[in-house]
């Protein structure tokens, strides 16, 4: 708690999108290494190095966003989180996560065009939106969940290229392996897909899932 809380007071003191990748990244790997935990990418090729993007991953684990913020280190990338509203206002997340750049949805309102108009206000201002397209973790024994449709809104609304990207492991179990067995040097593999137009046509999840042989 002392770690988020200190960084989230850090990110608090600063608007500059590059100070806070910086802070953001820092915060990730001081906790990884923290836990034991390394992060290999795969197929760093289609990483982009600069750019507007919709990124979307699978989400097993509360560290998927550190696992992914380490992945896209080496490039300029630098977007805003999706977040819930339990996450958003979390006793032990919720300063780092307020002012790391997050955009907070609210799943329980009926009408969502504040959510869209927040969305649409950091795509103008120049900032990638990171988001789990299942909408919550991944409880299933199936690698990926059902995808909910406001993803695929967002690109098209914003006319923003898909980067997909799959986090291997269960990072939920290594989370558990490393915090209550005491396990340490593990690692968890992101395999970084070939960007997907917003004007693809078929279903995101199915797209997803054929990318990275999910299927």
């Amino acid at each position: 708690m002392y770690l988020t809380n200190s960084y989230g007071l850090r990110l608090k003191l600063t608007k500059d999108p590059k100070k806070k990748k910086r802070l953001r990244i820092a915060y990730s790997q001081a906790q990884l290494d923290a836990l034991g935990i390394k992060v290999k990418v795969k197929h760093p090729e289609n990483l982009p190095n600069d750019g507007q993007y919709l990124l979307v991953s699978n989400h097993r684990s509360v560290i998927d966003p550190l696992i992914i913020e380490l992945a896209l280190k080496e490039t300029n990338l630098f977007g805003l989180w999706v977040s819930k509203k339990e996450l958003y206002n979390s006793l032990f997340f919720g300063l780092f996560v307020r002012n790391a750049g997050a955009i907070l949805i609210d799943r329980e309102k009926t009408q969502m065009s504040g959510f869209f108009s927040e969305v649409k206000k950091g795509v103008q201002e120049g900032h990638s939106i990171y988001i789990f397209p299942e909408g919550t973790r991944n409880k299933t024994n199936e690698p990926v969940s059902t995808f909910k449709e406001g993803s695929r809104i967002i690109a098209m609304k914003n006319r923003l290229p898909i980067l997909p990207v799959y986090i291997e492991q269960n990072a939920d179990e290594i989370l558990r392996k490393s915090m209550r067995e005491g396990i340490k040097e593990q690692e968890i593999n992101i395999v970084i897909g070939k960007e997907i137009s917003y004007r693809t046509k078929g279903d995101l999840e199915l797209l997803y899932k054929e990318e990275f042989r999910l299927i």
